[in-house]
């Protein structure tokens, strides 16, 4: 109703009748087919992972009950006094008739027998009868048990049929060593012997009593405990801290004002036949129903003849307990709230099985005007509609009875099962999105093990985690784990496809399940799927996905995977024409060497790196990204590094380099993370030639004429007589210069102080005594250090130039210099978050330099050689000579440092916080005038001269998200209809609407034309523009106009005369938006700039909605160069092939595809 009402109101707004036919067909023809650029997942989303989901399924405290006393009041032949039985009445104990022997034989058969009864839900506890006991006697029991179990739970059956009713005082009844008294046993007594983690079975009339008492016995101790903390000399004081009975459980017969049931036809123990042989009850109820008129010729005695075992799920008997197991566990899963459920039905096998037992005994008992409790409470399960289904599945087995028994007939399988599947079925495939979970979901678990239903129950599994992460917790709450993780041990070639998906589903959840992967070597079964080349790509890409899991950050999962030859397997998959199968074997490689150097040397005999070159071309941008990510991981380790892994780490580095102008931000932020593995380990190499670069460009600073210039000007590169050189008026003369207001003009603050004006850092000789070195380095007004992005982004362009060797020396040949030029260069990007990575990393590089420098000329010769291959990333000092960092702002590559200030405000300067040492100097002030390079230097009292932080200075930790976000795909579903392709999906009626809409307009225009008469003179639109108009762009289906100045973009609707939008390009303050064009101006608009200095930018949310967002921008021409005069950038837009060109004031035209993110042709002009 929603999406007809905002169809029709968008009708209303073209101020026309519904359209023709004809006019929808026009539309189909002329729009559907058309592609949309920019509408990947990658440009509509953030770059990150889903948000981690309360892991509340797996059991942190998971325990079993190891002891069981049994403790059994009879006193067979007398009946307690305040007991008045009927005649006849039940007297069955444990299925014995205790008058059908002598009293004290039928107390030890009667023993015996409960517990055999118990055995067959807990066989390996330890088990204690206590027949007719004594207060001691108790005590003895439950203190020996309690001992023996330690902090595993115990049980305490109480069977009090022979002794009185519980007292309102709390106590039950047991007898004294002549039987001649019964003598009570209080409550709080028990508790004191029984201690923590408990659990207790009471079989007796008026059970609800003990409960209660047990329930104000154990507040009172916490009340005495609370006294004993505040009053040191109370006797609690000086005792233990007694266990909390709060984890203590509590199973009742019957409520505090009831009597047991006295009909002759059930067991006088009705209760524990209930919770200990429920099947047997079960049937036996079931015949005294009415309802089993309907199934002739069953008897009690029939019942006591069914064939077959209770754990035999073949026979008659094994099914249906295996059929009420799955019932009693769909009731309770359906009606308890998640962390009850899992507390008392998976966190405990014997306790489990009780509770499942005691939903019958309710069901059973209420019949008899006997209502069981529990501790805790458990909402009403004897109504359920499970139960409908429990009788009918009774119903079939009883009717096969009398022909099975008499005639030899087979048994035939029960349909519950598949019935239940069906129903399961239905829900998956007939429900609406937001409904309840499907009450089949724990009958499912029950079959997942069963030959001749696992595969429909996989399927449909399978079905179910596809609807999202919430399908996913709900089956691992509900207890599918251990099942699917069995299941890897099956060798059924029919059951990977499943098994895979499945488990792909439950690891982009929960990727913690890797370490139990390992440990049941489960990762075997996927490297066997990734290595069967008759697997459909999509199932190996699963595969692959899910051992990228077991590897990530896990070396145990390395270790694993590394001798289950995954990087062989990888490696063969890397041409693969499936692109998702490509990444994600990139991906898996990346994480399995990541930091983990037995892989890495393996990928290296393998020419694991040589063969990942081939990804960096790949048409898909994510591909690209995986590659990037693991080349990156490849160069990160951490291990001793020698000539030829240095070799390696720079051939690497290269082959990345060629990345900087790649069309996709996200290829280029995982190049800035990659480059940043480089820079850690050899951080030495690259501080030596962050001071050449400030070095070189301060001395010629002091020399050239240009420093006279007007801050704040700009002169073309190319204009200058000087050549190519590192340099701009405003670089480091003016180093404090305001930033811009992007976000990516972030600085490098307090890189150096001086508070007296005096000898700088980093300055060769005297120079300091320079006015403009004094600029540069500080002053008493000067306590900070700024580096503009005019800075970073000039020494970006001229630093490109061939002539720069000339200018540098032959030091600026290393790949060093080559990387440090790429990170200036991503550093002024034209998409924020690539220039945010990157600036961080020059930060943190260049703080270090000159923070560390020695005072005197840091270099004597022009050599910048490579680290020493056993020495990797030497500092300049050793780390007990670590400075206090004056700042923190950019103390680390996962520090942020300052962001800029609103267009309207001036940027303000953080306070000056003083060093730890030296009077407030910098540790560098404090050196003599001749030192050696690597001497430690003057002592330092400092808090952490040794921390770890100041010899790992810039964090390894720098990341993207890109392999969360990827994974994100297989948490999603992947079944579902996409909503674009969704008949009736708002998205689609609305798609619908904009292209009806396209139709008119052109058929309206082609009216317009075949007039050939307009008047020339009429004013249809005048308005004042907030700057100066630079380039005017008319959308091609609506009234919306752009209008660009030098840096901002205003929207007016020209027929209405009102400005819709005003938003910031974001370009640098010396350049000019001189191009503009509509991308997929026939649905959802994008609106593409170009400015003078190369950069393209594409921005959606824009003009009526009022949200603008930068989708995506990269360097569309990279050898421009911003002027005041000529054309500018210049740009061309085809939306039938998604290609943009591109060019301007240079000799070539470049072309991109949009759709791959890629430069495909250059043409010079």
């Amino acid at each position: 109703m929603n999406s007809y009402r905002a169809l029709m109101r968008m009708d209303t707004e073209l101020h026309s009748p519904a359209l023709s036919l004809a006019e929808e067909e026009e539309a189909d023809m002329n729009d559907w087919k058309l592609p949309l650029a920019f509408m990947k997942k990658r440009h509509s989303e953030k770059i990150e992972g889903s948000k981690a989901l309360a892991q509340s399924w797996r059991m942190k405290d998971r325990m079993k009950t190891v002891s069981v006393a049994l403790v059994l009041c009879l006193n067979v032949g007398v009946d307690p006094p305040d007991v008045v039985k009927t005649s006849p009445c039940a007297r069955l104990e444990c299925w014995i008739d205790p008058l059908s022997m002598s009293p004290q034989k039928a107390l030890e058969t009667i023993g015996a027998n409960l517990q055999k009864q118990y055995e067959n839900w807990q066989p390996r506890a330890r088990y204690k009868q206590s027949l007719d006991p004594t207060v001691d006697e108790v005590k003895k029991l439950c203190t020996s048990l309690r001992r023996n179990a330690k902090e595993e739970r115990v049980l305490f059956h109480y069977n009090g049929h022979g002794v009185p009713r519980p007292t309102v005082n709390g106590e039950i009844w047991v007898f004294n060593k002549n039987y001649t008294q019964y003598i009570p046993l209080s409550i709080y007594d028990l508790q004191t012997w029984m201690g923590s983690p408990s659990i207790f079975v009471y079989d007796c009339s008026n059970a609800g009593i003990i409960v209660k008492s047990f329930k104000q016995f154990a507040l009172q101790r916490e009340q005495e405990l609370e006294v004993a903390a505040i009053n040191p000399s109370h006797p609690l004081a000086q005792m233990p801290l007694p266990p909390s009975m709060k984890n203590c459980i509590q199973l009742a017969a019957c409520d505090a004002t009831e009597l047991l049931p006295m009909n002759p036809d059930l067991p006088a123990d009705l209760f524990t036949s209930c919770l200990t042989t429920p099947i047997k009850i079960a049937l036996r109820w079931f015949c005294m129903q009415k309802s089993a008129k309907l199934v002739p010729g069953v008897t009690l005695d029939l019942i006591e003849r069914i064939p077959g075992r209770l754990n035999d799920r073949r026979t008659p008997l094994g099914e249906l307990n295996w059929i009420f197991t799955a019932i009693t566990d769909t009731i309770a899963w359906n009606v308890l709230p998640r962390d009850l459920f899992q507390k008392l039905f998976r966190q405990d096998l014997l306790v489990a099985s009780l509770f499942r037992n005691f939903l019958l005994a309710e069901r059973i008992m209420r019949s008899y005007n006997c209502t069981p409790v529990s501790s805790p409470r458990l909402p009403p399960t004897y109504m359920h509609a499970m139960w409908q289904a429990w009788d009918l599945a009774v119903d079939i087995c009883l009717s096969q009875l009398p022909t099975i028994i008499e005639e030899g007939t087979a048994f035939r399988p029960s349909p519950f099962f598949a019935e239940q599947l069906t129903a399961f079925d239905v829900w998956l495939t007939m429900g609406v999105e937001n409904r309840n979970p499907p009450e089949q979901l724990p009958i499912v678990l029950q079959v997942l093990l069963s030959q001749v239903h696992r595969l429909r129950a996989l399927d449909l599994l399978g079905k179910f985690l596809d609807l999202g992460p919430w399908a996913v917790s709900l089956a691992l709450s509900v207890g599918i784990f251990p099942y699917v993780l069995k299941l890897l041990q099956s060798s059924a070639r029919e059951l990977r496809p499943l098994l895979v998906f499945i488990w792909a589903k439950i690891l982009a959840v929960d990727s913690s399940c890797q370490a139990d992967l390992v440990k049941d070597n489960g990762h075997k079964y996927f490297l066997s799927v990734l290595a069967d080349n008759y697997m459909p790509a999509e199932h190996r890409t699963m595969a692959v996905f899910i051992l990228a899991v077991i590897v990530n950050s896990y070396t145990t999962g390395q270790e694993a995977c590394l001798q289950g030859n995954l990087i062989a397997n990888c490696l063969e998959q890397l041409s693969d024409p499936h692109p998702l199968l490509r990444q994600w074997v990139a991906i898996c490689l990346g994480r399995i060497w990541q930091n983990f150097e037995p892989a890495r040397w393996c990928g290296v005999r393998d020419s694991a790196h040589e063969k990942l070159y081939t990804l960096l071309s790949d048409p898909i941008p994510e591909v690209r990204c995986a590659a990037v990510f693991a080349l990156g991981t490849f160069v990160g380790n951490s291990a001793e590094r020698t000539d030829h892994s240095t070799t390696i780490d720079h051939n690497v580095a290269m082959m990345l380099a060629q990345l900087i102008n790649d069309g996709s931000p996200v290829v280029r932020k995982e190049l800035v993370v990659a480059l940043s593995h480089l820079v850690v380990q050899y951080e030495s190499n690259f501080c030596t030639v962050a001071l050449q670069f400030i070095e070189e460009e301060k001395n010629y600073t002091v020399s050239s004429p240009a420093n006279a210039a007007e801050p704040g000007t700009l002169t073309p590169v190319r204009d200058s007589p000087a050549g190519p050189r590192l340099r701009s008026v405003n670089s480091y003369t003016n180093i404090r210069a305001a930033t811009t207001a992007r976000t990516l003009n972030k600085s490098l603050q307090n890189l150096t102080q001086n508070e007296d004006g005096g000898q700088g850092a980093f300055s060769p000789g005297n120079i300091s005594t320079s006015s403009s070195a004094s600029s540069t380095l500080g002053s008493p007004d000067n306590d900070e250090y700024i580096l503009s992005f005019e800075t970073i982004d000039k020494m970006r362009r001229v630093s490109s130039y061939s002539s720069l060797n000339s200018l540098i020396g032959v030091s600026f040949n290393s790949v060093y210099t080559q990387i440090w030029r790429v990170l200036l260069h991503l550093a002024a990007d034209p998409f924020s978050e690539v220039s945010d990575l990157a600036m961080k990393v020059l930060n943190s590089i260049a703080y270090k330099a000159t923070l560390n420098a020695r005072p005197q000329r840091i270099l004597d010769t022009a050599h910048s050689a490579p680290a020493s291959p056993t020495s990797k990333g030497t500092h300049l000092h050793p780390p007990g000579g670590s400075p206090p960092m004056p700042s923190t702002s950019s103390s680390s590559l996962t520090n942020d440092v300052p962001k800029p200030p609103p267009r309207d405000q001036p940027p303000s300067r953080p306070p000056y916080t003083p060093t730890l040492g030296g009077q407030g100097q910098p540790h560098s002030h404090q050196f003599p005038r001749t030192r050696k390079m690597f001497d430690k230097g003057p002592e330092q009292a400092t808090e952490d001269g040794d921390d770890p932080g100041h010899r790992n200075y810039i964090c390894p930790a720098l990341q993207t998200g890109l392999c969360d976000w990827s994974a994100k795909y297989f948490a999603q579903p992947v079944m579902k209809i996409p909503e674009e392709h969704d008949l009736e999906s708002q998205v689609r009626m609305e798609r619908q609407w904009r292209f009806l809409r396209n139709a008119r307009v052109r058929r309206q225009s082609r009216s317009i034309t075949q007039r050939g008469i307009s008047r020339l003179d009429d004013q249809i639109f005048i308005n004042r523009n907030p700057g100066v108009p630079s380039v005017v762009k008319f959308h091609p289906f609506n009234t919306c106009i752009a209008v660009a100045d030098k840096d901002s973009i205003c929207f007016w609707d020209w027929e209405k005369g009102e400005r819709l939008d005003y938003f910031y390009n974001g370009n640098p303050r010396y350049t000019r938006i001189t191009a503009m064009e509509y991308l997929n101006g026939h649905d959802c608009s994008l609106l593409l700039t170009a400015t003078d200095d190369g950069a393209l930018r594409i921005w959606k949310n824009f003009a009526d909605q009022k949200n603008p967002e930068m989708v995506t921008a990269w360097q569309g021409l990279s050898d421009m160069l911003p002027t005041t005069r000529g054309a500018g950038m210049v740009v061309d837009w085809e939306q039938d092939t998604g290609l943009l060109m591109t060019s301007g004031d240079v000799r070539v035209v470049r072309i991109w595809d949009t759709d791959r993110e890629m430069k495909v042709q250059v043409t010079t002009h």
